[in-house]
């Protein structure tokens, strides 16, 4: 790993009952995230080439770590999503280095599919910082029941000079969908929106 890692985080929520009914089989999602040191803390540097190549390390290793979590075959999973929370000492723009040229194909090759844009957000914040990592469709952006988002947080970071860094999956979509759209049943998968 060409990044110094200080923790690794992983956290699956399973969701039993909401709105008062069953779900039945539960609604699971899990979040693996790490923290690590922002080698361009504090300085403004041009070439991000290095934050580049330590997201596409974290893609496959987070991404293994979530599915993990889950027990289930990569294939099987349903729903992704990264995040990014920079320290005081960083930039959005290490965060979007991680996240956005080459995390997602070591990440996707876990899965083994991924046609969708994997959504994300970013943001800068102190030790505890709650932050949301945005879930769709992996394989179709327009599946409205995978609409969904799942907040993490780890009590003692980022620090100044570190970068916490997420990824999520889930196994299906929210509980009791009813607001409509393209159906999992009806994904082609080919396009990656439908």
């Amino acid at each position: 790993m060409s990044t110094s890692i200080r923790k690794i985080v992983t956290v699956v929520e399973e969701t039993q009952v909401e709105g008062g009914r069953s779900v039945s089989p539960p609604t699971r999602r899990a979040a693996a995230i790490a923290v690590i040191e922002n080698p361009f803390a504090g300085q403004y540097v041009e070439n991000l080439d290095v934050l580049i190549a330590i997201g596409e390390e974290l893609g496959g290793l987070l991404g293994e770590r979530a599915v993990a979590a889950l027990g289930i075959p990569g294939d099987s999973v349903e729903s992704y999503g990264k995040a990014a929370c920079v320290g005081a000492e960083g930039e959005l723009e290490h965060a979007a280095a991680i996240l956005h040229p080459k995390l997602g194909a070591p990440f996707r090759k876990v899965l083994g599919k991924g046609a969708a844009l994997i959504p994300s957000s970013k943001k800068r914040g102190g030790p505890g910082t709650p932050f949301d990592i945005p879930l769709g469709h992996k394989d179709a952006a327009y599946v409205r029941s995978h609409f969904d988002g799942m907040e993490v947080r780890v009590n003692d970071a980022p620090r100044d000079n570190e970068i916490v860094v997420a990824v999520a999956v889930t196994d299906s979509g929210r509980p009791h969908p009813r607001v409509g759209g393209l159906t999992k049943g009806e994904i082609k998968g080919e396009d990656g929106l439908r």
